[in-house]
């Protein structure tokens, strides 16, 4: 099974995304219906390790918080792979992040050390774009550099397997873990 832990994006913020993937005139767009933010990708692993990365999971102690996406940005230097939605205020996602995996290394998984940017992919690029192609992502960057979504609630993380496929990533909810409640 080929698993992340993510944050789900409610329909009205998929929507919006996919609004904004209207202005986009290059690169294959992420089916929306796939949108999420991702908090740890796990690779694949057996039922096993699912198993017991559950069990880590229904421990979680992490307060709920509200986020929204805030401007567009790519990863990729000169040579754009992805670009996507950042977040507004990045603080309670990273540490959402730090829980999720000190979970995940306590089921037996030791991730990669990486710099964790959370956001939301939007669309990706083949690896040598032609000169017109690195205009279109310029100066859609440029067009919605003000971006800012609805604030909406985190109060879960999800478990998700993703199925690769010729028609793109097929993403199954696995299990939700819910958030603390924040008082307020």
């Amino acid at each position: 099974m080929r698993l992340f832990l993510a944050i789900d994006l409610p329909e009205e913020v998929k929507d919006d995304l996919a609004a904004m993937q209207d202005d986009l005139t290059v690169g294959r767009r992420t089916d929306p219906d796939t949108f999420h933010l991702t908090l740890a990708f796990l690779g694949d692993q057996d039922a096993a390790f699912a198993e017991e990365l559950d069990l880590e999971m229904q421990g979680l102690s992490a307060p709920g918080f509200d986020l929204a996406l805030a401007g567009f940005d790519t990863f990729g230097g000169t040579t754009p792979a992805v670009l996507f939605a950042g977040v507004a205020e990045a603080g309670p996602v990273t540490e959402l992040h730090r829980a999720v995996r000190r979970k995940v290394r306590a089921a037996g998984l030791e991730l990669d050390r990486e710099r964790f940017r959370p956001h939301v992919t939007v669309a990706r690029f083949r690896k040598r774009l032609p000169a017109e192609a690195l205009e279109g992502i310029r100066m859609f960057l440029a067009r919605n550099a003000g971006y800012r979504g609805a604030a909406f609630p985190v109060r879960d993380v999800v478990l998700f397997e993703s199925a690769l496929s010729a028609a793109g990533a097929v993403h199954t909810e696995l299990a939700r873990y819910p958030l603390r409640s924040v008082a307020g």
